[in-house]
């Protein structure tokens, strides 16, 4: 059983979120410069300032374009790490991610209904929407994942937390069977209108989405900053939380509140992204080897953002016209990592 504990070694936590720090602040402008145009980290700078010399398409690429992706990655990274991080302290499962509950089904279900069930024949999720088509399959996708959590959340009330889980996988197979039963009867225009937004992206979402996207997602991090020392008692089991004064179901109750806020407003603007929430937390703990909260949670949003921008600046490489399946991408930069750090580590008994 963990013992959440102290910061053993003050010095190599601090030197670590440095490096991960400037590895981050690397990854973004190689995402600000790199692409299908490739542009000098000057003009990348010039653009943001407002220099008059650059060249105005370039700008509206780099500003207009690119620089919301980049918020938006780190943001979404940052969320889902988070809401991973949460869910496996809550349920003391180190399977747990952000989808558990149902919010990647839940999601699925409301983007299908609309895209599979009521578009008119032939809509594209790319260009046979109209103008208001992105902001339709955001409201679908956010208000399907809605619906599957509140049920959720209003169940965790009234039982322990493994009936929680076993709860949210079946409601989750169950939400993922209908989606199945629609996209057999789906016509072939429609069922590519779903996969593409099922694939997953940061590019979707614009300026004025960003102050939709970024509010609720700060709200989420701040929240579960708040509940480190009810996640550290949680961590040691619920008699020994209750036993210390923690009041346990109201702690269960707000953490899987904010990691469902987290996870749900990043799958209404981004589509359902995956892996994320599940690796951030193993290897902020791989690295940090600590299991105290006031230490994972920002080692999470940290890391959590350094992967979900690698992610997305390989699944965009330099001199590709398309971009690649974010979902795969993510998959295929972080296991590796992933089984590398477990392997080191060899067991996960002492964290959890």
């Amino acid at each position: 059983m963990a013992n959440p504990g102290t910061d053993r070694n003050p010095s190599r936590t601090t030197v670590l979120f440095a490096l991960i720090g400037l590895g981050i602040l690397a990854l973004m402008f190689a995402s600000a410069c790199l692409g299908s145009a490739t542009f000098s980290i000057s003009t990348v700078l010039q653009s943001i300032l407002g220099s008059e010399s650059v060249h105005p398409v370039h700008q509206q690429i780099i500003i207009d374009f690119r620089l919301p992706r980049i918020l938006t990655a780190l943001l979404a990274g940052a969320a889902l790490a988070t809401a991973g991080l949460v869910m496996q302290t809550v349920f003391r499962n180190p399977l747990a991610d952000p989808f558990v509950l149902g919010v990647n089904s839940g999601a699925s279900l409301g983007v299908a209904l609309v895209l599979l069930a009521l578009a008119p024949t032939g809509l594209s999720l790319i260009d046979g929407l109209n103008v208001s088509g992105q902001f339709i399959i955001v409201c679908a996708s956010t208000a399907g994942a809605a619906v599957t959590l509140f049920v959720v959340l209003g169940l965790s009330r009234k039982v322990d937390i493994m009936s929680v889980l076993i709860i949210g996988l079946m409601i989750s197979y169950t939400v993922g069977a209908l989606v199945s039963i629609l996209m057999f009867f789906s016509m072939a225009e429609r069922l590519q209108s779903f996969i593409t937004w099922a694939f997953g992206d940061y590019g979707n979402v614009s300026w004025t989405q960003m102050q939709v996207f970024a509010p609720a997602i700060l709200c989420g991090l701040i929240a579960s900053a708040a509940l480190m020392k009810p996640l550290d008692a949680l961590l040691l089991g619920e008699h020994y939380a209750e036993s210390i004064g923690t009041r346990t179901k109201p702690a269960r109750f707000m953490a899987l509140l904010s990691a469902s806020l987290l996870a749900g407003t990043v799958t209404g603007f981004c589509g359902p992204i995956g892996f994320l929430g599940i690796a951030a937390p193993h290897l902020s703990r791989s690295l940090f080897q600590t299991s105290n909260h006031r230490i994972l949670i920002p080692a999470s949003i940290a890391i959590g953002a350094f992967l979900s921008l690698a992610a997305d600046l390989v699944s965009r490489g330099p001199g590709l016209e398309f971009v690649l399946p974010l979902n795969a991408i993510t998959a295929l930069v972080g296991a590796p990592i992933i089984i590398t750090a477990l392997m080191k580590q060899r067991s996960l008994k002492r964290l959890f």
